[in-house]
């Protein structure tokens, strides 16, 4: 069994920042890639970035290009997401994620453990 444990959502102004932690435990971690993945009210849940085995290699949905940074620290077993330059459209419960495989991929269906989601809210 894994267990994923976000934080680090709140309440902020467009253009601010925010910094979300993934916590993992229950299989080694180093071995897996993960994820970031949000959702918005009726809407379904979408790719934000992934991040593989190693931290060699990320992925980012073009929403996400250019303005939020995955990395990995597999020493403690966790996983970041800083979020820069953020939008009222970045509004959603953002969700870390799993996978069981080394790769990066951006499909839900590819992730078999996931977190309880942490609230990002950006005003305008």
């Amino acid at each position: 069994q894994v267990l994923l444990v976000e934080s680090g959502g709140g309440l902020v102004q467009a253009g601010g920042s925010l910094r979300l932690s993934c916590a993992a435990s229950g299989r080694t971690f180093s071995n897996y890639a993960m994820g970031w993945f949000r959702q918005a009210p009726g809407k379904e849940r979408e790719f934000v970035a992934a991040i593989n085995w190693s931290g060699g290699s990320t992925l980012y949905a073009v929403a996400a290009k250019g303005r939020f940074t995955i990395s990995r620290d597999n020493a403690k077993n966790t996983v970041h997401l800083q979020m820069n330059s953020l939008k009222p459209e970045d509004t959603a419960v953002y969700y870390c994620a799993s996978r069981p495989g080394p790769v990066v991929r951006t499909s839900v269906h590819e992730y078999d453990y996931w977190g309880q989601g942490t609230q990002v809210t950006v005003s305008s």
